[in-house]
């Protein structure tokens, strides 16, 4: 069995953002960087689809400038056979259909039998991307996915709902998962896989550059949010009426009742 792992490089957890100097987005030169944590959830389970079939391939498929090639080298040390490494810049600007598209053209050729991504991404949670790119490539796909069962002819899959329930779901394949963080406990890698992973493949390809007709996004501004605080006393000592003040309040504006 063939398994795409899409892996996404994003900021480091505990990077100190600063604005620049056109408020358009976060100085990324100052930044340092680790693959995104529900990506890395997915590559696990896709070693571990590989280890219980006995045989198969694990592809990383990551789009970005020159510095992914650090997310791509970690996914193969820990056992990945092969990447794909989509060359492009200003990832901010992309919307998830734009990415998704750009990655759909990059991988069809492949014809692989599953393709996992992590849920969302650290930076722009837009949870989109996976969704998209199954429609785009016409696979079935499911999202929030807790546990993979491929030992049958069907994929069986365990998602995650709301209030704690949850839903198994039998789909065919080859199909398209979106991996919760979680699911398991990932493996380091070993010295043994980084000094294996010199000798994998990466290949590049150019990301096309003409986007005319697909909806892409532009920044206008962004910024930190003023803290400030406002204090109202209700009721005027009266608690009854302090009560029924607070009520219309949160009912005509906080509109949470």
């Amino acid at each position: 069995m063939k398994i795409l792992v899409l892996m996404k490089q994003v900021a480091n957890k505990d990077a100190i953002l600063r604005i620049n100097k056109d408020a358009t987005w976060i100085e990324e030169g100052d930044l340092s960087h680790e693959v995104n944590e529900s990506d890395g959830y997915a590559l696990e389970e896709a070693l571990r689809l590989k280890e219980k079939g006995g045989s198969g391939e694990v592809v990383v498929v990551s789009m970005g400038p020159q510095r992914v090639k650090a997310v791509i080298k970690d996914a193969l040390a820990r056992g990945a056979d092969r990447a794909i490494h989509i060359l492009r810049d200003n990832l901010s600007q992309l919307t998830p259909f734009v990415a998704a598209s750009t990655i759909a053209e990059a991988v069809r050729a492949e014809n692989a039998d599953l393709i996992l991504t992590g849920l969302q991404s650290d930076d722009h949670g837009f949870a989109q991307t996976g969704v998209i790119l199954a429609e785009l490539m016409n696979l079935p796909h499911a999202t929030i996915v807790i546990e993979v069962d491929a030992s049958g002819e069907n994929l069986r899959v365990k998602r995650e709902l709301e209030s704690g329930w949850y839903q198994w779901y039998s789909m065919p394949k080859p199909a398209l998962l979106t991996i919760q963080s979680g699911i398991s406990q990932i493996r380091y890698a070993t010295l043994k896989g980084i000094m294996a992973a010199k000798k994998k493949e990466i290949r590049e390809v150019a990301a096309a550059t003409d986007d005319a007709g697909q909806a892409s996004q532009r920044i206008t501004k962004i910024y930190f949010p003023q803290k400030s605080k406002q204090t109202q006393f209700l009721g005027d000592g009266d608690a009854k009426k302090g009560a029924a003040q607070l009520a219309e309040k949160l009912r005509t504006e906080a509109r949470i009742i």
